[in-house]
């Protein structure tokens, strides 16, 4: 290695638990990497504009343009310029570069790419796949160190997993393990209308005018190749059309290679579809995007900052479905997806992910280590984080609400507190315990609805599904609902809602889940419902009315006022 070169902060690689290297790369396989470089404007003033623009109401905030953010925080050309020498000079190829992004997407053969980053790669096995990996740091060049923030998609392991539970479906490989059973303990099921009805849900709304982003991660094989994850037109035309309600306008949009490939059956296709679904019955004029990656570091971040900076389709509300514990995430790739969201907010884009579907532990029952952990990207202070309840039954009005436990059988809502991020200005009135490391974390989830019982129809077939991942883009159709309202009277759109929802200023607008808990499998004692923010629930589920009667008609700049 070349005594020239300087490991990337944050980029340091271990195996995965168990993992064992099963041999070398070969050296002329095809490897293509995204190159995240740092931004024209300093962190610290650029999170004082954020926080500060996002303490407004709606009505008084201005947001930046797509094209105004990429001259605030966009790549300087000259340092892009470099990654272009850089790459030449190793024989790499430039495939895409982008201010707005701040990335260079490279290509080239696995031996270029190990000399020109420093790294060795090999091929490892853990349990039932195989990933190419590395171990140890990335490194660049030392003049480029200062340039060069992160280096994604050397390593091509998977990052996320989709969070829904289904009914009578044999787990087939390591992402699917614990999801063979996905009904309430009650057994009773929803449609996604009856849902928005017990949530008041405006009914004149339908989302005209809105696009609603939705992020989907393609399997990918040892090779590289995709491999599944995607849905039939022939599911959502059977599915609206058994809801009484014009199917949306659907795109697929593919990043990095990543494409709707739905496999036969339900396995491939349930995440794909419940997010549609969810999203599309909430506000059926919306136009929904649903953008396809890889399921790796490099994918993640690109397919993010891919529907963020749409100017075709200019998504208002993205909802994420996918997601693994902050703890196996290296600090480069938190830090880069975090500044993506982080550019949602100032775009005025509000951004939706799911908490987990395994309790406060949110890991698989064989790989938990006895200890908490909350789930990447909603553990970032720039997203909605969504968590879930469980309804008691189908009837007119909501009788009685809990937090989401099924056990390890059903799945439980996840919620935590972070380790990586500390507590946002929004949330500092609100009591939450420390970190599993003691420190004064971000709490999440910070919002919350029902997550037990969906009917979905996949492959073909009508089934029960429950999970965060429905209640993400069930949020993200209100907002969309909300957005609707707001545009046409003339106001901006929602964006980063979480400043807003804090404080007694919002209590009327949700409805505090005081019983229950989430630990899926008894063993942690955390966390339980309580009166006010908890780690299962958050602030609590929605009154859609009221929320959008308080975004229309408040004036108190730290909390929402809902209008009597």
């Amino acid at each position: 290695m070349s005594l020239d070169l300087k490991p990337v902060a944050g980029s340091q690689r271990t195996p995965f638990r168990n993992a064992k290297a099963v041999g070398k790369v070969d050296r002329e396989h095809h490897i293509e990497v995204t190159v995240r470089v740092r931004s024209r404007s300093a962190d610290a003033e650029w999170d004082a504009l954020i926080m500060e623009m996002n303490s407004k109401h709606p009505g008084k905030r201005t947001y930046l343009s797509r094209e105004d953010l990429a001259a605030h925080r966009g790549a300087e050309p000259e340092d892009l310029a470099k990654i272009d020498a850089f790459a030449h000079g190793h024989h790499l190829t430039v495939i895409e570069t982008s201010i707005p992004k701040r990335t260079v997407r490279l290509a080239g053969t696995a031996g270029d790419m190990s000399q020109a980053f420093g790294v060795q790669l090999r091929m490892y096995r853990a349990e039932d796949f195989i990933y190419r990996g590395r171990a140890g740091p990335v490194h660049v060049p030392s003049k480029l160190a200062k340039v060069i923030e992160g280096v994604f998609g050397l390593d091509n392991r998977p990052f996320a997993m989709p969070h829904y539970r289904r009914p009578f479906i044999t787990a087939r490989s390591k992402r699917d393990k614990g999801r063979h059973l996905g009904i309430p303990k009650a057994g009773t099921t929803f449609s996604v209308p009856e849902v928005a009805k017990f949530y008041n849900f405006p009914s004149d709304l339908d989302g005209t005018g809105q696009c609603i982003a939705i992020i989907e991660m393609n399997s990918i094989d040892q090779h590289g190749n995709i491999t599944g994850t995607g849905y039939t037109v022939a599911d959502l035309e059977e599915f609206f059309k058994k809801l009484g309600r014009p199917m949306p306008d659907v795109s697929a949009i593919g990043v990095d290679g990543g494409a709707n490939t739905p496999t036969r059956g339900q396995t491939g296709n349930s995440e794909v579809t419940v997010d549609i679904d969810v999203a599309g019955a909430i506000a059926p004029r919306a136009k929904i995007a649903v953008y396809f990656a890889p399921d790796t570091d490099a994918g993640f971040i690109d397919v993010v900052n891919t529907a963020l900076h749409d100017t075709v389709r200019r998504p208002s509300v993205i909802s994420i479905s996918w997601g693994s514990p902050e703890d196996g995430a290296t600090p480069q790739f938190l830090k880069g997806l975090n500044e993506v969201l982080q550019d949602a907010a100032a775009l005025g884009v509000t951004v939706c992910c799911e908490t987990g579907d395994y309790g406060s532990s949110d890991e698989l029952a064989q790989s938990r280590d006895g200890q908490p952990h909350v789930e990447f990207p909603a553990s970032s202070p720039f997203v909605l984080a969504c968590g879930g309840t469980e309804l008691s039954s189908p009837v007119k009005t909501i009788s009685k609400e809990v937090a989401w436990n099924d056990g390890d059988s059903g799945g439980a809502g996840g919620g935590g507190v972070s380790d990586k991020f500390p507590r946002p200005k929004y949330q500092a009135t609100m009591k939450i315990p420390l970190s599993p490391k003691g420190n004064r974390g971000r709490g999440l989830p910070d919002v919350a609805a029902n997550a037990a019982g969906y009917r979905m129809i996949v492959g073909g077939k009508e089934i029960p599904v429950s999970g965060t991942s429905a209640v993400a883009p069930l949020w993200a159709g209100l907002i969309a609902l909300i957005n609707q309202s707001l545009i046409e009277k003339g106001a901006n759109s929602v964006g980063f809602l979480n400043p807003l929802i804090y404080g007694p200023a919002s209590s009327g607008a949700f409805k505090d889940i005081m019983e229950g808990n989430n630990d899926i499998d008894g063993t942690l004692k955390k966390y339980s419902a309580t009166a006010g923010w908890d780690a299962c629930t958050g602030i609590g589920s929605p009154d859609g009315m009221k929320l959008l009667q308080a975004l229309e008609f408040g004036t108190h700049e730290s909390g929402l006022k809902v209008k009597k």
